[in-house]
């Protein structure tokens, strides 16, 4: 197929995803980075956020919580410490992490791991991003 490349998207817990696509947007650490065909070589740093992909002209999404991707030889392969395909995300588990999340934001106890808190609510803000 000209104009594609090999996506691939691994979690600990096994692959998520293998398609040839046109096109991939990740959140890189500092910022959105995308990839089209015969896209140089790179080793990039991922953050929290919602990849998007283009297969056969339709976006489809993908929910990470950080991770590394590397480009090389027309091959796109992202590690993710979490990965979850728009199907696979139960909106309402989404929903219910991201109240408690801002609830323990807004009702600070002394004992609040805040930095915990607001990782939890950007991983349920991007799972329920990548539903919408």
């Amino acid at each position: 197929m000209a104009g594609t490349f090999n996506f691939n998207v691994v979690a600990p817990d096994g692959q998520v995803l293998n398609k040839d696509v046109e096109f991939v947007v990740v959140p890189g650490e500092n910022g959105e980075l995308g990839i089209l065909p015969n896209h140089a070589p790179l080793i990039a740093g991922l953050g929290i956020g919602v990849i998007r992909y283009t297969e056969n002209g339709k976006i489809s999404k993908v929910a990470i919580s950080g991770g590394f991707m590397e480009v090389v030889h027309n091959k796109v392969t992202v590690l993710a410490n979490t990965a979850e395909t728009a199907e696979n995300i139960n909106v309402e588990r989404a929903q219910a992490a991201k109240d408690r999340a801002e609830k323990r934001l807004k009702e600070r106890q002394p004992d609040t791991d805040l930095v915990r808190a607001e990782t939890a609510l950007k991983r349920a803000l991007a799972r329920i991003k990548a539903v919408s």
